[in-house]
């Protein structure tokens, strides 16, 4: 439209400039044929143009230069000299349709591509720059860990929703670390508090089973009550242990051989295999070697190993095999299968097993978690648990 207009306030211009100079040279209306000037100049009948109107359109005309037809912009009106009806028309090139968009085209695609760029470069460069301390504070939430009691320190910003979250960030997490260290050191005083009666009691109830003042009924009687105290006492060690593990209170770690370490622990349940006939075979196919605690490496195999012995068929043998990513324990017990929905909970143990205090493979459970392990139960001829490692991390 814009083009449009131009061009017919150009020709409307011309128009004017051509009757003005037709006044003065006469000779102009003799112009037939479109030449330097752009225009034609005819006589046509007067009733034919009484009502004629100035009209604008679009043509096509030979282009000498091009060889080849280029649409025009032409105007056609009439005005009278000497009595005579003129017609004239005018022309002037205009731009081609077909040029106009491919132009048009370039430079849309240009100025996105420009566009494209500039966000690019914005979000590379500026807006990287203003969240800087979002990301820093991001990362730093990634490495928190409660229990080393490193607080979060976010860099400074002067934009007000970051310095809103850094703060909600700083007391949340002081809250937790605080909450931590009470529900830590509860615990820690709860375990030596309780140890220090049960120790009294025990050693109390063992001087009065010395005493030869006490009666064969009185004996059993008090042997009940040192079995249960006994038994307190383990449960209060196994929860403590459960506890800290899930607090993650064993920071130390260092690089454990597990085939060492297999062989030491092995060697340490020989006599209480032995004492149920049961036969402790260790099969090494790999070496197994992986970043942990020492201790808590120590009770994870402790336990498994212990748990098949308590609960193997006697004159049967223990199978224990070490890969480089996973170690095995078998034995011979019940002819089925245990229910894999429940073994890994809290409390639950063999019923005819008084003196365990059913913690013993949850423990397990708690260390596999903590180190990334996996920890599974199958039963084929044999009862198996299987300790899957994952050396990546």
């Amino acid at each position: 439209d814009e083009i449009y207009d131009s061009l017919d306030d150009g020709l409307e211009n011309q128009k004017m400039l051509l009757l003005n100079e037709v006044k003065s040279d006469s000779s102009l209306l003799n112009t037939r044929f479109f030449g330097i000037g752009n225009f034609t100049i005819d006589k046509t009948a007067l009733d034919e143009d009484k009502k004629f109107k100035d009209r604008y359109r679009d043509t096509l005309m030979h282009m000498p230069n091009e060889d080849e037809n280029e649409p025009v912009r032409m105007l056609e009106s009439t005005f009278e000299r000497q009595g005579t009806q003129y017609r004239i028309k005018l022309i002037t090139s205009m731009v081609e349709e077909d040029d106009q968009i491919e132009n048009l085209i370039i430079y849309l695609s240009g100025l996105y591509l420009v566009l494209v760029a500039s966000i690019l470069l914005l979000n590379n460069f500026i807006l990287k720059k203003v969240w800087k301390p979002f990301y820093s504070l991001i990362e730093q939430l990634k490495g928190f860990r409660i229990e080393k009691n490193d607080p979060i320190q976010p860099a400074s910003t002067t934009i007000a929703e970051f310095e809103l979250l850094n703060q909600s960030v700083q007391l949340l997490t002081k809250k937790s670390i605080d909450s931590y260290h009470a529900q830590k050191e509860f615990i820690e005083n709860a375990a030596h508090e309780l140890q220090t009666p049960l120790a009294i009691s025990i050693n109390r109830l063992e001087l009065m089973l010395e005493n030869n003042e006490v009666t064969e009924a009185q004996s059993i009687e008090v042997a009940a009550v040192l079995d249960n105290l006994a038994r307190l006492t383990r449960l209060n060690k196994s929860l403590l242990l459960i506890s800290k593990i899930e607090n993650k209170q064993y920071i130390e770690e260092e690089s454990i051989h597990f085939n060492h370490l297999l062989q030491q622990v092995v060697s340490d349940f020989q006599d209480f295999a032995a004492h149920r006939n049961i036969t402790l075979d260790l099969v090494e196919n790999g070496r197994l070697e992986k970043h942990m605690n020492k201790d808590l490496a120590t009770v994870l195999l402790t336990n498994l190993i212990k748990n098949a012995i308590v609960h193997g068929a006697e004159d049967q043998t223990v199978t224990i095999g070490i890969s480089e990513d996973s170690i095995s324990i078998k034995n011979l017990g019940q002819a089925e299968a245990l229910d894999t929905s429940q073994i890994f909970k809290r409390f639950r143990k063999s019923a005819a097993d008084k003196r365990s205090t059913g913690l013993g493979l949850s423990i397990s459970m708690a260390i596999a978690d903590k180190y990334g392990l996996k920890l599974i139960y199958r039963f084929t001829e044999q009862h198996e648990f299987l300790l899957v490692f994952d050396l990546r991390s």
